[in-house]
C-alpha cells in the first residue's frame, strides 16, 4: 500500500505545529488539486502546469524535472485514465524522492555516556542563534546538562544575542570578548564542559561566505580543536538554512557542505513566506537529511523533522474528495 492510501485509510491527524507552519507552502501547492480535477486528459499542457507549480514551490528546476519524469512513468505504468488519479502518485513519489539514496537518519546523534558536541554553521540571518537556543531547551528538558559556546566572535552583537537566548532556554553559556579567536573560545569552553560535567555542548559560529577558502580553513581549525579535546569530534554539524530564501538556500548548502562535514540541516522560518519545497531539493541534490524544522518564533517551535507530517502538511487538501 502506498503512502497516499495509508494516510487516507487512517484519517491521520496532523501535528498542529506542522499544519500551522506549512500554511504558506500548502497554499502554493494547493492549486495542484484544482489543476488535476479540472484537466480532462493527460497532455503536455497538464504536465507543464504541474511543473510550474512545483518550481514555484521552491522544489527547484532539476528536482522538478526528475519528478515530472516519474509522474509520467507512473501514469503509463499504472495505466491511469483520469488526471485526478495523479494525486496519489504525487504523494507517493514525494516520499520516494526524499527517502531514496543514502539512508535518512532524522534523529540526532546522541550518546548519554559522552560529551555530545553540536557545531552550528550557516550564513548570518538564517536563525542560527535562535535554533541553538531552541535545541538547547529540548536537550535540557531531556535531563541533559547543556552548555552554549559563543564562538561567533566576529559579528557585532552575536555574543549578547546568544547570551539572551541562553537565559530564555535556562542553560549556561561560555563566552569571551568580541574579536577573540573562535577556536580558542571553543577550546576553553570544551575544557569547562569536561570539568563541570556538561554532556551537551552547542557551538555557535560566524556565518561569513565572502571567502570560501577562509571559511574552509576556519571550520577545519575548529574541528581540529574539538577533536583535540573530544577525540571523537562533534556528534553533529548542523547547517542552518532559512526556508524563505528558497533556492539561495541550496547554494549555502553547497558551500558549507564543501567546507565542512555537514551531517544534517535545520530548516528555519518554515512558517513564514517559505514555500516548503526546498526540503526535497536539499535532500535530493546534496543527500543531507533535514533534522529539525522551525515552525514558529517561540522557543518551543523547533520540532524534529518528520517526513510523513511534512508531506501530509503540504498535501492535506489531496485527501478530501
Amino acid at each position: 500500500m502506498g503512502f497516499f492510501k495509508i494516510f487516507k485509510s487512517r484519517k491521520r491527524r496532523k501535528n498542529p505545529q506542522y499544519s500551522l507552519g506549512l500554511h504558506q507552502s500548502r497554499e502554493t501547492l494547493g492549486s495542484l488539486k484544482r489543476i488535476l480535477l479540472e484537466s480532462k486528459d493527460f497532455n503536455q499542457d497538464l504536465y507543464d502546469e504541474i511543473e510550474e507549480v512545483l518550481i514555484m514551490a521552491d522544489i527547484g528546476v532539476e528536482t522538478t524535472l526528475l519528478f515530472i519524469e516519474r509522474l509520467q512513468h507512473q501514469q503509463k505504468l499504472r495505466k491511469l485514465k483520469d488526471p485526478a488519479e495523479l494525486r496519489e502518485v504525487i504523494v507517493d513519489e514525494m516520499f520516494n524522492l526524499y527517502l531514496e539514496g543514502q539512508i535518512v537518519k532524522t534523529e540526532i546523534n546522541y550518546n548519554r555516556e559522552l560529551i555530545n558536541v553540536y557545531l552550528f554553521v550557516g550564513v548570518n540571518g538564517t536563525g542560527k542563534t535562535t535554533s541553538i537556543a531552541k535545541l538547547a531547551k529540548i536537550l535540557k528538558e531531556q535531563n541533559n546538562k547543556v552548555l552554549l559556546i559563543a564562538a561567533d566572535t566576529f559579528r557585532a552583537g552575536a555574543i549578547d544575542q546568544l547570551d539572551i537566548w541562553a537565559a530564555r532556554a535556562g542553560v549556561e553559556i561560555f563566552q569571551k570578548a568580541q574579536g577573540s579567536d573562535p577556536s580558542s573560545v571553543i577550546y576553553d569552553g570544551l575544557m569547562l564542559a569536561k570539568k563541570a560535567g556538561h554532556n551537551c555542548v552547542l557551538i555557535d559560529t560566524a556565518g561569513r561566505l565572502h571567502n570560501k577558502e577562509f571559511l574552509m580553513n576556519e571550520l577545519a581549525k575548529m574541528r581540529r580543536v574539538i577533536e583535540k579535546v573530544i577525540d571523537y569530534g562533534p556528534q553533529e554539524t548542523f547547517l542552518v538554512v532559512d526556508a524563505t530564501t528558497g533556492q539561495n538556500g541550496l547554494k549555502q548548502a553547497e558551500v558549507f557542505k564543501e567546507a565542512t562535514a555537514v551531517t544534517g540541516v535545520i530548516l528555519t522560518k518554515l512558517d513564514g513566506s517559505a514555500k516548503g519545497g526546498i526540503v526535497l531539493s536539499i535532500k535530493h541534490k546534496y543527500q543531507l537529511p533535514i533534522k529539525y524544522v522551525g515552525l514558529g518564533e517561540k522557543i518551543t517551535d523547533l520540532v524534529p523533522f518528520d517526513i510523513e507530517e511534512y508531506i501530509y502538511g503540504l498535501f492535506s487538501d489531496f485527501f478530501g474528495d
